[in-house]
């Protein structure tokens, strides 16, 4: 057990960190997102959605006519634009089939904030990795979240005593400090660790294990149910080729508020607008509901008549939709955001404490530490580029949503590219230092990356953290302070890396001459 601990959560260790961090930092999405788009204007209260979907329904009947689908998320505490997106015509060649774009729930007029993914880049890096199919990508994202899942029960198995180890900590012990903040993080989080790990699984169950559900629905139209039963984007059916305005949507979301509260609408989907066969699906939000099952309103597009109330699925539909929510935590508040986030980031720390106690622990066993293997050279400059390399890349994904100029051509995609570029020039660097000196380097980097940008957003933009605290602009400035704190973090850690000395095990050969002591003096005497 102590092996398969081991090696399970060292083979993938260097993913799962990356999915752990960057999994963190997305229970906080929608407040990055609207930092790294700072030319929309705070939002002191929150807006009318029925209003809001109403003005932003018009827009779309000019921004996509013809369209045979297109949905809007509606504004709400945590996002302050609504997000809609389209399907274009069918059979137009060289187009992606969808468009999308953020609007001003004030106006209804596209945003004309700079462009940029987010948040939502880390959401989606969490699980996808980006520059890859996304098929490939939530494929290793499953088989590292089952290493995971090993690695969690073979450590419980492995340490028998690691609820005592909880409440130990010997600093400055070398291999032993290391493996006391490891047990202390593992068991801190324990079964948030477990949740998480098996939730992830369970959301993308039907791409792991297809199998059951490809012999239970065979046809068409039953996939075709279980589909609408698993989500709230009603299917298009077959347009009549008889135009017919859509009726008030303002209405239709006074119908789902007065049923579910004036602001706990999440979205509104509309299939074939503009046409006598359309339908309208109003759907209600997640927030203070442990459950990603859909509840929504169906309306009859040109009437606006109720047609359906669809409130309730089955019972494994709904133990999906539990578990699903648990692992994505929208359900939440503020308070139980930040506990997601506190125990999330414990659960980063146990991966990485994980990856550099195997280097602590066979360092001490190494016959020349200044020559070692190459297998050991191999995991410390992954261990170095994995753990501070990614804080330094991701600082640097901020720091281009700053600088880069907001006419850029494809600026969403350049911000990206400077994440990865960035990350890139770390693994060069720690290739090319000495291990020690790559680690201090790198983790300096990121505390002066952190400690600056609330600088760098202060010049760049009219929300500087002064002017946020007065407006009572917590989005902003939490995270400015949020990036000093981090930025103490790594110069903490920067300090103690550069303070540590290894302790080495001795490589002197024991005498094999008798030693001579007073007692056997003695009893030679006698």
């Amino acid at each position: 057990m102590s092996d398969l601990h081991t090696w399970v959560g060292l083979l993938l260790g260097w993913v799962l960190y990356a999915m752990f961090l960057t999994g963190t930092v997305a229970y906080f999405k929608d407040e990055l997102s609207q930092w790294m788009r700072p030319e929309l204007a705070h939002q002191t209260e929150l807006p009318d959605q029925a209003v809001v979907a109403q003005r932003i329904a018009d827009e779309l009947g000019t921004v996509a006519p013809g369209s045979p689908q297109w949905s809007m998320r509606l504004p709400d505490g945590r996002n302050n634009s609504v997000y809609a997106f389209w399907r274009t015509a069918t059979g137009t060649p060289g187009q992606r089939g969808f468009g999308e774009a953020n609007f001003d729930p004030a106006t209804g007029q596209k945003v004309t904030a700079r462009d940029t993914l987010g948040g939502d880049f880390f959401y989606r890096f969490h699980f996808q990795f980006h520059y890859m199919p996304v098929i490939w990508g939530r494929w290793i994202a499953g088989v590292a979240a089952m290493f995971m899942l090993v690695a969690i029960v073979s450590g419980v198995i492995t340490h028998k005593k690691i609820f005592v180890d909880f409440f130990t900590f010997r600093w400055g012990k070398g291999q032993r400090s290391w493996l006391d903040a490891h047990n202390a993080v593992s068991v801190f989080g324990l079964p948030f660790h477990f949740m998480i790990t098996y939730t992830g699984l369970v959301t993308l169950m039907a791409l792991y294990m297809p199998w059951g559900e490809q012999a239970a629905f065979k046809t068409p139209a039953e996939r075709q149910q279980l589909n609408a039963e698993l989500s709230a984007f009603i299917q298009p059916g077959k347009p009549s080729g008889q135009a017919a305005p859509l009726a008030s949507v303002e209405a239709m979301v006074r119908q789902a508020q007065e049923r579910w509260g004036r602001d706990n609408v999440g979205r509104v989907t509309a299939t074939h607008p503009g046409d006598a066969a359309a339908r309208v699906a109003v759907a209600r939000g997640e927030a203070g509901r442990v459950s990603m099952s859909p509840q929504y309103l169906e309306f009859e597009g040109t009437t606006g008549r109720l047609l359906a109330v669809h409130e309730g699925v089955g019972a494994a539909a709904e133990t999906r939709g539990v578990l699903y929510a648990l692992h994505l935590g929208r359900f939440s508040d503020s308070v139980t955001r930040w506990l997601y986030f506190l125990v999330s980031l414990a659960g980063t720390a146990m991966v990485g404490t994980g990856l550099v106690m195997w280097i602590v622990k066979r360092r001490q066993k190494l016959p020349d530490p200044e020559r070692p293997h190459v297998g050991f050279h191999i995991v410390e400059r992954l261990n170095i580029v994995t753990i501070a390399g990614l804080s330094v890349a991701m600082t640097g994904f901020l720091w281009a949503n700053r600088l880069l100029p907001q006419d850029l051509v494809a600026r969403a995609n350049w911000e990206i590219h400077v994440f990865f570029i960035v990350w890139l020039l770390t693994l060069a660097h720690a290739v090319l230092r000495p291990a020690k000196k790559a680690w201090v380097e790198q983790l300096w980097a990121a505390t002066a990356l952190l400690a600056l940008l609330p600088i760098l957003n202060a010049v760049t933009t009219q929300r500087p953290l002064w002017h946020s605290l007065v407006e009572g602009d917590w989005v902003f400035a939490g995270t400015d302070l949020m990036c000093w704190v981090l930025a103490g973090l790594h110069a903490a850690l920067a300090i103690r890396t550069a303070r540590h000395r290894p302790k080495l095990r001795s490589t002197r050969k024991p005498s094999r001459e008798p030693v001579t002591t007073s007692a056997t003096l003695r009893k030679g005497e006698a």
